[in-house]
Parts: structure tokens; sequence; C-alpha cells
């Protein structure tokens, strides 16, 4: 059956599909002039070499491909083509690409630029992602410009700023015996660590960050950059997965409970949930994250439209509180705390963050006057004495681990992620999940067993605290630093939710936030979706499914691979139930039969088209989960 492409991925524009290039043992995937999942032997070696180009405020440019030649020999391949960039203003930047790889694990990838006239960027020339799984916190031995070689580790927790600088190489161990060494000529280089915003890598990059920018290429002048990689040694080949072999699924030890699902409501959103309170009540959220901006005018209407709604839904509610900081902080939260008694706004925790820290301050760039963070909690301490008082970042991990804030005077620690900082592609936002975990236990060295909540995590970017402004999308479109994500109303949102959960669960949160109700971020269609608008979209029935799971007993889960995320939990009445989610676009087969002993209880497959049931028994033990899609056992 062909599955519309819209309801996998909120478009009906396909990605374009990798050309597969193989040199004896290395292969890799060639997509839109560069390389993805390198590979020796079948094991990731790096997970892509890309020539970047970023505009002013880091967004990515999409390079125009012309002359492309591709040719694969029996012992390697070659690629060449021609590219070039055009900024607003119409300065253009051209370059040439070569790419040759050999049987004996030599790999080159070389670039010339030219600009036509003066080329502003913030960024122009290679980023190569070496993995995490299996690499964080293993030996690496890195060269720098001046000769000098230290061999030291890739960091296992997540460091706050560049573990390595002024890198001409980087040598790895692939697998015993088996060694990968990644040489970068024609600038200088460094490597940060992309785990900071849920990218799935660590990052070597050219032009250092402490250097100016955005800086400008001048007109007429070449610049030219090469990266080699050599592998040496040899190694059995490792053993693929198929898309023929099953998932196997099986329980492991209980954990903490299971945490809190919210839903953040903006002011302009909340009439828009007051209409569909049947269904916020059929989603079963145990709270609302009410968001309020006096920067961007919100005011006692905004926490009057809150009161409205928070009368109406029966959920716990928490203020997420932007401080301007521009005056007296006590005059501004006590201002802000008589509003809310104006409004009769029922609140059972507020969160609160300067307005300023969420704009990022990059490695090299001056900290932005903020007062001390002792003194905004403080003072929110004393304007609302009677609730809960959290702080962190309401922009990233990022920011939460280069301002570190004191969380003695907190309840709670929050932070978001946004998986589309650096690149929106279908891949990459799958692949972010795999840095979660690590944020996770980052977060926990830093702040020990502070209660800990995560979210609103969604895949738009709701700020960006890295340039002027997230980007418009008014065409639906897989760009990075949207304000708006097309696959927020597909199976591909649903599935990706639920491995979310599944990846934060072991850090024992009280919270966890993936969606809004209403509007952009929301849960429900919005005119202009082939289904109609109000109903719900499939990240709704994800978000469902993690409601009805709070609460629960986390029950650990081994998966045999990645292909499928499991989240499951264990009731007090001692019932098992499991969310699952296709993480991939082809069907998987999935056998469940050590989970559906234990759950005893139907399984029900959620597709988009409808619901599935089936009662225990053999069929239930072995499922053919489709692209996307959702399974509920117990």
């Amino acid at each position: 059956m062909t599955v519309d492409p819209f309801l996998l991925y909120g478009t009906r524009a396909l990605e374009a599909e990798p050309v597969r290039l193989i040199a004896g043992p290395l292969s890799a995937d060639f997509v839109n002039g560069n390389l993805r999942t390198i590979r020796h032997g079948g094991i990731e070696v790096l997970r892509a070499i890309a020539y970047i180009v970023r505009d002013r405020d880091w967004g990515t440019y999409e390079p125009a491909l012309a002359d492309l030649i591709v040719e694969q020999g029996s012992d390697g391949f070659s690629v060449r083509y021609s590219a070039s960039c055009e900024r607003p203003g119409g300065s253009r930047l051209g370059f040439s690409a070569r790419i040759e790889a050999h049987a004996d694990g030599r790999l080159i990838f070389d670039v010339s630029a030219l600009s036509e006239s003066d080329f502003e960027t913030n960024r122009c020339g290679f980023c190569i992602l070496h993995p995490i799984a299996g690499l964080a916190g293993s030996p690496v031995k890195v060269e720098h410009t001046d000769g000098k070689v230290v061999e030291t580790e890739l960091p296992l927790l997540i460091d706050p700023w560049q573990p390595f600088k002024d890198m001409r190489a980087i040598t790895h161990q692939v697998a015993p015996g088996v060694s990968a060494e990644c040489r970068m000529e024609g600038d200088v280089f460094e490597m940060e660590d992309q785990r900071n915003w849920s990218d799935a890598s660590y990052k070597t990059y050219v032009r250092p960050l402490a250097l100016p920018w955005p800086y400008v290429l001048p007109a007429g002048q070449p610049v030219r950059q090469t990266i080699s990689l050599r592998i040496t040694g040899s190694a059995e080949a490792a053993a693929a997965t198929t898309g023929a072999d099953p998932v196997r699924i099986e329980l492991g030890e209980a954990g903490a409970k299971l945490p809190d699902v919210g839903v953040v409501i903006y002011p302009e959103d909340v009439e828009g949930a007051l209409g569909n309170l049947s269904l916020l009540s059929k989603l079963g959220p145990q709270q609302l994250l009410l968001h309020y901006d006096p920067t961007r005018g919100h005011g006692l209407d905004a926490l009057q439209a809150h009161a409205k709604l928070a009368s109406a839904f029966p959920a716990k509610t928490t203020l997420e509180c932007i401080v301007a900081c521009t005056g007296d902080l006590d005059a501004e939260l006590s201002g802000v705390a008589d509003m809310v008694r104006q409004a009769g706004l029922r609140l059972n925790a507020i969160a609160v963050s300067p307005s300023v820290d969420r704009q990022s301050t990059p490695p090299g760039s001056a900290w932005p006057a903020c007062p001390p963070l002792e003194d905004v909690y403080a003072a929110a301490r004393r304007a609302f004495p009677d609730i809960r008082l959290g702080g962190g970042m309401f922009s990233y991990f990022t920011e939460l681990n280069r301002k570190r804030v004191p969380a003695g005077a907190l309840d709670f620690i929050t932070h978001c992620t946004c998986p589309i900082v650096h690149a929106a592609d279908d891949l990459s936002v799958m692949q972010s999940l795999e840095a979660l975990p690590f944020i996770t236990r980052s977060t926990r060295a830093i702040y020990g067993a502070k209660p800990y909540r995560i979210g609103p995590s969604t895949i738009a970017m709701r700020q960006n605290p890295y340039g002027g402004a997230t980007k418009d999308n008014p065409d639906h479109q897989r760009i990075a630093m949207a304000n708006r994500d097309p696959r927020h109303a597909s199976l591909f949102a649903a599935a990706w939710t639920i491995g979310y959960a599944a990846r934060v669960a072991p850090a024992g949160l009280e919270m966890l936030t993936l969606s809004g109700f209403t509007g952009p971020f929301g849960l429900l269609a919005a005119a202009g979706e082939p289904a109609e608008e109000g109903t719900p979209r499939p990240i709704f029935h994800a978000v469902q499914g993690l409601a009805a799971l709070a609460g629960h007993t986390h029950l650990s889960v081994r998966v045999s691979d990645d292909r499928v995320a499991v989240l499951a939990g264990r009731s007090s009445a001692g019932a098992v139930t499991a969310c699952l989610a296709n993480l991939t676009a082809h069907d998987v087969p999935v056998d469940s039969s050590k989970l559906v002993g234990e759950a005893a209880s139907p399984v029900a497959i959620w597709d988009g088209a409808g619901v599935r049931e089936s009662g225990p028994g053999a069929a239930s033990e072995r499922l053919t989960m489709p692209a996307y899609g959702m399974a509920r056992i117990g």
C-alpha cells in the first residue's frame, strides 16, 4: 500500500534519495553535495562530511548544484560538481567540489570557493561529524596546528565549550585493529559538543568561534579547504541488521515514576483550548504550562485568559514567566503576583528566567548584562512564597550547561531542546533522540537529584537563541531554525515524541512537555491540512498515550536495535502498558512476545488511518509496525 507522504511528513515534498557509493569496505551516502553515514566494514566512522555556508543568523544556505558527475568504479568512486549560494542582497558565492575514495580506506573531499562580490557569512567551510554511540568517552589522538599531538578522550558528559581547538587532525578507533584519521586543511578547525543542542554528534568545524562573525569573504579571493579521511587496519565486517529482522523487545528493571505530561499554552491559544475542552480532557495532560512574557506585551489580559482555562480544566498549572529585568526585581515580580491574584489565576508553580538568558552567549563572546540569578530567584520567592519555584533556561540545554544556575534556590530545574538548530532533514531529527540520554545524564551530573523538568520541546523552534529570529516557513519545508515544521502535523512527529519520552524516562523527570494544545506547536489540525481543522493530529495520540502512563513505575526496556522506541510502565495495580513507535520510514517487524506476555493485554496499532486492535496471542506477539506508526500494548 502506498502511503500519502503528507500523512508521514506533513508535506508531499520528499527528501532526495541518497546515492550509496562504495570503495571496498568503505561506503558513504551522497546527499545534496555532501557525504552522510560514512562506514567501514559496516561500522559508522563519520556521521557526515559537509561543506556548509551559513548566514548571519546561523541559517544554512541550500546550494544549487550543477555539473554533477558521479563515477562508481570497481575499487572506488569519485564525485565532482559546482554549486552556488546567493544572499538576499544579491551577492553570490560559487564553489567547486571534488570527492574521491579508494578501497584502501582513503577518502578526500576538496572544495574551492570564490565569491563574485563581498559575501557575508557566519561560517563557510567544512563540518565533520563524529557519531556519539560507542565513541562518547573513548580515546582519541588530536594533532594541533602547531604539530603537537595529544592523546585524550572525547567527552562523556556534554562539554559546554569546545573540547578541542586549533585542530589539524583527529584519530579514533573504529574497531579493534582499525583506526580512522580525519585531517583538515585550509583553515583552523575546532570541535564543539553538538549534544548540547541534541545533535547526535561531535562537530569539527572551520573558523574558531572566538573570531568575529559575521565576516566577509572578499570578492575574487579563492578559499580552498580539504578533508582527508584515512582508515588503516582490518577487522571482520559488522553484522548488519536488515529490515527483515524483527526488533526484539524485553522488559528490564523498574525505575522511577514516569513524569507528568504537560502542554504549553500561549495567551493567544487559550480561546482555542476553551473551545476544545472535550478533546483536552480526552488528551488527559496532568499539567498546563502557561506562557507569560511581558517583553511581548503580555499583561493582565494574558493572565485573565490563562485563569479562564485553569478554572475550566482540572490540571496542575505552572506559569512560565519571562522576567524583563529592566528595573527593580521586587517591583517587577510582585507586580506579576498582584496581576495573578487580580486575574484569579490558580497556580501550583512558577518558573522564571531573565529575558536576556533566552539569547545564547557563544564561546569568546561577552556575557550580556543580567542581574545575578540569586537575586532574580529571591525576588520571585518573595513574590510567590506559597508555590513551587523553578528556574533554569527557557531556551536549550546548551544555555543551561554554559550558564549554570544556583539550583539551591529552586524547587526544580527546567530546560528545552530543539532538534533543528543545525539540520532539519528527517535522519538528523530522528538521530537527535540518541543525544537525549547524554543531556539528562549531564544535567543530573550538574544538579544531582533536584526535581527536573524538560520542555516545551518540539521539532519546530519557538525562539532562536543564536540569531535575530526564527525562520519563517510559509512553504512548509524542512529548514533549520524554522518556527513551523510540517512534520509536526504528521506521523513522523508522533513517533519522534514517543521516542523522546522513551529516551529521557530513565532520568526520573517530574514533568515532560512535548507540544502545545492548539496553535503551530499544538495537537489539533490547523486550516490548510488535509485533516479537518480542530481534529487531532497524529501527535495527539502519542501525547495521549504518554499522559496515560504518567505516574506509572518506569520499566527499562531492552530493544535489539534502534528502529523502534519503547516506553513501558507498571501501574500501582501491577498492570504493564507500553507505547511503541517505529522511528523509520519502512515497515518494521517486531517480536513483542516477551512484552505481550508481561502485559497480557490487547495490542492497538495506530498508523494514521485508524486503530487496529488484537487480543493476546500469536498475532499480537509478532507485530508489523508501519512507517512511523505507533502501537500500544496493555
